[in-house]
């Protein structure tokens, strides 16, 4: 059912080439988005300009039916994360989201429905960052399912979900209970937000409230197969892993390159001080460059599921993570008071790039990771010579 790295050589050639999507994301990027960029900040959820990038091709680069360019996808994350992080997340929550009904394999998510999610007709994201952080043992799995004629019944709670609203939906996941309450496996389905999804407003966030992030309540919601993304869930998010966090780290690429580029603003007026702070502009654009190279390096292959290969994802997106704190620091004093007022771009990455160092996986949970799977490459003590 699932596309392998192998299979993905058979793809048909991309419909749009990729300076092509490159030029037309730079052109909303530098826009109408950085014009945006505040007031999404503030709570305005850009979907006019998500279908604008839809229409790019920005949306839809990394799936197979478009040449699986992963490397193009990040970039073009990168792009828009530039000029707003909050955009940037949510180009991120849609890709995901294209990707497991690609990679499900159920004819009923790959045709037209696929088809305008790729091209920003319709939009959905992804209600992950409970399941990722269930499976690698940190916190309970929240939705559960039994089963019944024609599908399972869902039920449960999740505190946060973004890029979701009344007709849109999201990638989910639920443990499957028997009769005595014990969970066999796991599904994941397209969770539709029509009228069964009791969509709740979350607390006010300290920014990105563009985002449009809301919990989600379900009482006996009916999956239908039609709907099925995965079941059993768990091989299929062991297939996928690697591509879910790599895509990420567009993020962290675009707030740093915007964090540098508002450092270069002010080294007219500011650089004759600015030259005693410890990071300057040059000595992390190389950093950055150096990054980026690894990040679209790993790109290439983004469906290998060795430790090895998941461990250097990981430690890419960790390192993404801590660059986007530490540039976005800097830029910020570079330009001192300038920088601080509330609607200057250097305090507002200051903010975007916290969230890129704690969405699902944060920085920690990464840490995590890493050290159970390094605990697990190494060798057995007294072992066989």
């Amino acid at each position: 059912m699932v596309q392998t790295a192998a299979l993905r050589a058979d793809a048909p050639p991309p419909a749009i080439a990729d300076a092509a999507i490159l030029a037309a994301t730079a052109r909303v990027a530098d826009g109408p988005l950085a014009a945006a960029a505040a007031r999404i900040d503030h709570g305005e959820y850009p979907l006019p300009l998500m279908a604008e990038l839809g229409a790019a091709g920005a949306l839809g680069a990394h799936l197979d039916r478009n040449g699986g360019r992963f490397g193009l996808a990040i970039s073009t994350m990168e792009r828009a994360s530039r000029a707003c992080g909050a955009t940037g997340f949510l180009m991120w929550a849609h890709d995901v989201c294209g990707l497991y009904m690609e990679q499900s394999g159920n004819p009923a998510l790959m045709g037209a429905m696929l088809e305008d999610h790729a091209a920003g007709r319709t939009f959905g994201g992804t209600a992950l960052s409970n399941p990722m952080k269930a499976f690698s043992g940190i916190e309970p799995l929240l939705f559960r399912a039994r089963k019944v004629a024609g599908g399972y019944v869902v039920r449960g709670n999740l505190p946060w979900v973004s890029h979701i609203g009344r007709g849109q939906y999201c990638g989910a996941i639920a443990g499957v209970e028997g009769a005595d309450g014990a969970v066999s496996h796991e599904i994941m389905f397209l969770l539709r937000c029509d009228d069964r999804a009791d969509l709740r407003t979350c607390p006010t966030f300290s920014g990105m409230e563009g985002t449009s992030t809301f919990g989600i309540r379900l009482d006996d919601y009916f999956v239908p197969e039609a709907d099925l993304i995965a079941d059993p869930a768990r091989p299929f998010i062991g297939r996928i892993k690697a591509a879910f966090i790599l895509l990420q780290t567009g993020m962290a690429l675009g707030v740093s390159a915007g964090a540098i580029a508002s450092m270069r603003e002010v080294e007219g007026p500011l650089g004759h001080v600015n030259q005693f702070l410890d990071d300057q502009p040059d000595a992390l654009e190389e950093e950055l460059d150096e990054m980026r190279t690894a990040i679209l390096a790993l790109a290439q292959t983004p469906y290998e599921t060795a430790k090895d290969y998941l461990l250097n994802v990981l430690d890419a997106r960790a390192q993404g993570a801590e660059f986007a704190l530490r540039t976005t620091q800097a830029a910020l004093l570079h330009q001192g008071a300038r920088g601080y007022l509330a609607s200057a771009g250097p305090q507002r990455r200051i903010r975007e790039a916290h969230f890129v160092a704690i969405v699902t996986p944060a920085i920690k949970h990464l840490r995590w990771e890493m050290a159970r799977l390094s605990r697990e490459v190494q060798p057995a003590a007294g072992g066989a010579a």
